[in-house]
């Protein structure tokens, strides 16, 4: 049982409330002729005892019986039900036990008039207490359950995203190399050598969620390298990010896909050369930036950029990843995250 966030057992909530409900009873029921107050208490206590105790093992019974959620109204009606008949037979009872009224008392309406609507109310009270903590309780549960799924779905998505980012780099990759092949054999062995030290960054970092800024911009430098193989003259990248903004991090392989997205949809010739911009922007930003020159047809798209970048940045909280399109430049910014702590993260 928990009352404001604290966990108590409710064994002992019920002793004590037995200890205190006994000694409220005898001010609401009359004394018997040469009963002392210490007889009658330990008689309250006697009843308080056996109808508390007796009340919790109905409740807890029908608990087990109709444990969801949608079960609680007939849970409800059927656990009334059995409590008010138990008090109504076990109050005769206990006074036949204690000799405290004849048989033929209990024959009279008055007697139950009196003595057992006092008993429903004081027990209805406390089993609106259980009723409303364990109600409480699922509800809680319920909740968590909720999130629980909630986060395990995010993070398998998450997961599902990351594992499309190796194939579709090598994919791409491929299809620059075999164009390298056909082109230049020597250029096409470096670019092999090279794309082995690019691909084993992917994978040793492709189940990362965060890598820092520093590692991402020395892996997309060689990334770099590989497409002025193909373009020596063609293609321009200016990096600009000073020393204070490398120690914070990005999801892997976003700067790699930005750049590959800009030599995908744009035109890249001598007389139309691309030039690509890497820098901060607002403190807070990452901002790749390159002039607009797009291509009229550049085939079937796989759609795992952009929208791969946005679903992984969703992973992280409320990251938007905004896209800017002008006459002259397009310009995509993702936030820069700081490891606040493991697994607390927040933007910087």
């Amino acid at each position: 049982m928990k009352i404001a966030g604290v966990t108590i057992k409710e064994v002992y909530v019920r002793w004590i409330g037995i200890f205190v409900l006994a000694y409220i009873m005898i001010f609401l029921h009359g004394r018997e002729p040469g009963q002392t107050m210490l007889d009658k208490y330990l008689t309250a206590l006697v009843f308080t005892a056996v109808f508390w105790n007796g009340a919790f093992a109905i409740f807890m019974h029908f608990r087990k019986v109709y444990p969801q959620i949608r079960q609680t109204p007939r849970r409800l009606l059927i656990t009334f039900t059995c409590l008010v008949a138990f008090l109504v037979v076990g109050d005769p009872v206990l006074c036949y036990t204690f000799n405290l009224n004849e048989a033929v008392d209990f024959l009279s309406i008055e007697y139950y008039l009196h003595e057992v609507p006092i008993n429903i109310v004081s027990a209805s009270i406390i089993g609106s207490v259980y009723e409303n903590v364990y109600f409480f309780e699922q509800w809680r549960t319920s909740i968590q359950l909720n999130e629980d799924l909630k986060n395990q779905q995010i993070r398998t998505q998450f997961e599902v995203l990351q594992n499309q980012m190796s194939p579709h780099f090598l994919f791409n990759s491929l299809n620059t190399l075999t164009t390298l092949i056909a082109e230049d054999q020597n250029v096409a062995i470096g670019f092999t050598e090279k794309l082995s030290e690019v691909y084993r960054y992917i994978l040793q970092n492709k189940e990362r969620e965060l890598v820092s800024l520093d590692d991402e911009l020395e892996f997309v430098k060689a990334y770099i390298f590989l497409l002025q193989m193909r373009y020596p003259e063609n293609l321009s990248v200016d990096i600009r990010i000073d020393q204070t903004h490398r120690s914070k991090s990005i999801a892997p392989l976003t700067l790699q896909m930005l750049v590959e997205n800009a030599i995908k949809h744009n035109v890249i010739s001598k007389a139309h050369p691309l030039h690509i911009d890497i820098y901060i922007e607002d403190e807070k930003l990452l901002a790749v930036k390159n002039n607009l020159q797009e291509k009229k047809s550049i085939g079937k798209s796989t759609k795992t950029g952009l929208h791969n970048i946005r679903s992984r940045y969703a992973y992280f909280g409320k990251h938007k990843i905004d896209v800017i399109v002008t006459a002259d430049d397009f310009i995509v910014t993702v936030p820069l995250i700081e490891v606040i702590q493991e697994k607390s993260l927040v933007s910087a």
